[in-house]
């Protein structure tokens, strides 16, 4: 599993390639729904500011609440990989989202 920096990292990447075809998008289609393309940009912002915040996350209980280091150490990995996990599903459903309202800006082939 990657570190928390290197996730940290993809997660303000895809955010910053999301807010940068926000804003191509923009200049090249619409002329008309700037406040649209305004708001997916923010809604990108705040989903990066918010993801990162939750990455954040602690175990909370020490080596001495187990009967050795083997299982607390199986327990901490556990404990991280469901936070990294139910914290992807939230990412994607929330990506997919935006770039649902980014096609629904787009104007139609003709």
């Amino acid at each position: 599993m990657a570190s928390k920096r290197q996730i940290k990292k993809a997660i303000q990447n895809a955010c910053g390639d999301i807010a940068s075809e926000c804003i191509f998008a923009e200049s090249a289609f619409g002329e008309n729904k700037i406040d649209e393309w305004d708001s997916i940009i923010i809604d990108t912002a705040l989903l990066q500011q918010e993801t990162v915040k939750r990455m954040n996350m602690r175990f909370d209980k020490k080596v001495k609440d187990f009967a050795n280091r083997k299982e607390y150490n199986k327990a901490r990995r556990a404990f991280t990989r469901q936070c990294v996990k139910e914290l992807s599903d939230s990412f994607r459903s929330e990506v997919e989202n935006i770039t649902k309202r980014m096609n629904a800006l787009l104007p139609s082939k003709k």
